[in-house]
């Protein structure tokens, strides 16, 4: 993101925001106006060109007039202005439109561009994806080709040097392993491509992150989740989908089964992705296992209680999310935007959050023991870990501002006060101001680049098995072993798995991301937060309760609740429909062109007994 924040002039709503924001006025340019001290100038500039962000006309100033203690637009331009959030952050705050406000014009404005930019990217789709990959991180189109040219260039000489690919072993043999790899590199590819936008679209939506940042970040903690944490032992049909026996002594049309459904997933994941819908890539790879194991294996070799119970979390999911958002929204809106003092009262619930939210995805997504009690002990010491040094971290930062924000707040009369403190989820409660937003922000802020972390390192280390478990036991199969329940994945294979999750994410990712955070709804950090924290708790308890959830569609239900929570005109029903549409094609797509790859395999592929 480039240092300019604001326009004004056909961008007025921003202003109207920013004027809520500070709670102050708000005026074009002016070049005696320019040389007061107390005013700041925000020159215009473009913001995420490419990613579904609007451009901002040059030449354009928006000033106005600070409340709060003084400091100069250089500390502004670094972010390091006690506590305040970097520029991503601040350029939310203006979008925010003081929590309640909307306006629609602006909105169809975004759309309109976001159409436009579509269809400039499908007249010259080369040029159009580096434009889009090199507007998102700043970079040149140049650039963003050199770096693709390098992931590819790495996806087709790595897997030579791989231990997987067999020592002393045949030419033919070493020839499919190599194929094998590469079919598992196109899926992990389209993982990172499409599925960490569950992890840091809402950061990116909200300005608590640049796209920049998330995405470097995704990429360092997708890998080590992967790599260090990842599924080292995997069901080698996927879920129970596929009846394993009915294959017995049939290796090599498993083995082209492994690959087609690879290549099938793959292939509807980079559609999805093209598009930006985010789609879950569990359902990818069910469905085209799903389609090869009916035409090629009969009735009897799906299990049909399990894929009801896949297709029932197409419901469960995203209700369940858009409900718990819904209610984490509305009551950080009482709790929270209701206090006397929101500012602490934000700083306050943030180690409370951060204490339940550490403790039970611990707990659930990674035990550090198989004694529940001992587990859950250790879990809660990590969450206490977490909570403390958010709280200390909290008030070390915002210090200063916590008592202005204090001070202010003392001298609110009592016949104020008591209204402010009545429950009432349903009521609207006008957002804070001044201060009071600032510090809001911040904390929430804070809180979402943490979740959107964890969710991200847990990410890497448990969706990467649905790229690498059908390369193990394509593998397995190649190496004789044959189809055991279950089976060890390889070092090798996880870290190659990782490198495909971030190639992905490098090239294709700000997509996917660009839809989570922007298109369905106008996020913010508490609202990104509301989302996130939603979306996590949802499927921790579902995971332990053993009901079927898809993260993915938790999210996305999850940033439509947080839409609804401020009202029906808030969500963009025409990205929706695109979203659930993409969610009801994927299995039945994904098992037609499973079913269609499988058919060129047998034909291409050699048998491997």
């Amino acid at each position: 993101m480039s240092s300019g924040l604001l326009s004004c002039g056909k961008h007025n709503a921003l202003a109207h925001g920013l004027h809520r924001y500070v709670g102050a006025k708000y005026e074009p340019w002016d070049s005696q106006a320019h040389r007061r001290s107390n005013i700041i100038y925000l020159p215009a500039s473009r913001m995420f060109n490419g990613v579904g962000f609007s451009g901002f006309q040059s030449g354009s100033l928006l000033s106005y007039v600070r409340p709060f203690p003084e400091f100069s637009w250089s500390q502004l331009k670094s972010g390091h202005v006690d506590g305040i959030l970097s520029r991503a952050s601040l350029s939310s705050y203006a979008e925010s439109e003081g929590e309640d406000y909307t306006n629609t014009q602006s909105r169809t404005q975004k759309t309109e561009e976001l159409t436009s930019l579509s269809a400039a990217a499908n007249q010259n789709p080369a040029n159009g994806e580096m434009q889009g990959m090199a507007d998102a991180f700043g970079i040149s189109s140049q650039a963003a080709f050199g770096i693709t040219a390098v992931v590819f260039f790495a996806a087709l000489i790595a897997p030579i040097f791989m231990q997987s690919l067999g020592m002393g072993v045949a030419f033919k043999t070493k020839a499919l392993a190599y194929v094998t790899l590469l079919f598992g590199f196109y899926m992990a590819w389209n993982i990172g491509a499409n599925d960490v936008a569950n992890a840091m679209g809402t950061s990116v939506g909200s300005g608590a992150l640049t796209l920049r940042q998330a995405v470097m970040a995704a990429a360092v903690l997708e890998f080590a989740g992967a790599f260090l944490v990842g599924s080292h032992v995997s069901h080698t049909m996927q879920k129970g989908i596929l009846v394993a026996g009915v294959f017995e002594g049939r290796s090599s049309l498993l083995f082209t089964g492994m690959l087609s459904s690879l290549a099938a997933a793959g292939t509807w994941l980079q559609v999805a992705s093209y598009y930006g819908w985010p789609v879950s890539t569990t359902h990818c790879i069910i469905g085209a296992m799903v389609g090869f194991g009916l035409v090629f294996g009969g009735i009897e070799a799906v299990f049909w209680k399990s894929l009801a119970r896949v297709v029932s979390s197409w419901v469960i999911s995203p209700f369940l999310g858009a409900a718990v958002a819904f209610v984490v929204y509305k009551c950080i809106r009482v709790f929270v935007y209701s206090a006397v003092n929101p500012g602490r009262a934000a700083a306050t619930a943030a180690p409370i959050l951060v204490l339940i939210g550490f403790t039970s995805f611990t707990y659930a997504a990674f035990p550090l023991s198989n004694i529940p009690f001992i587990a859950m002990m250790e879990a809660l010491a990590c969450g206490i870990v977490a909570a403390a040094s958010v709280n200390y971290l909290t008030r070390r930062q915002l210090g200063k501002l916590l008592r202005d924000a204090t001070a202010r707040s003392s001298s609110t009369s009592e016949g104020d006060r008591s209204p402010r403190l009545r429950f009432n989820l349903m009521k609207n409660v006008e957002g804070p101001t001044g201060p009071n937003l600032v510090i809001v922000y911040t904390v929430f802020g804070y809180l979402q680049v943490l979740s959107a972390c964890f969710m991200s390192f847990a990410h890497g280390a448990n969706d990467v098995a649905n790229a690498i478990g059908p390369i193990s036991a394509a593998l397995s199969i190649l190496q004789g072993a044959g189809m055991s329940g279950y089976m060890t994945m390889p070092v090798d294979v996880l870290a190659w798995g990782g490198f495909g999750i971030v190639a992905g994410l490098l090239v294709w990712g700000y997509r996917v991301i660009a839809t989570i955070g922007k298109k369905i709804t106008e996020l913010t950090p508490t609202r990104g937060f509301a989302a996130e924290f939603a979306a996590a708790t949802v499927v921790v308890l579902a995971s332990r309760l053993g009901l079927p959830i898809s993260a993915t569609h938790t999210l996305v239900g999850a940033v439509m609740g947080v839409g609804f929570a401020r009202g029906l005109q808030s969500v963009r029903v025409d990205i929706v429909k695109e979203i659930v549409a993409s969610w009801i094609v994927t299995i039945p797509v994904g098992a037609f062109l499973s079913v269609i790859y499988a058919a060129i395999l047998r034909v291409v592929i050699p048998s491997i007994t």
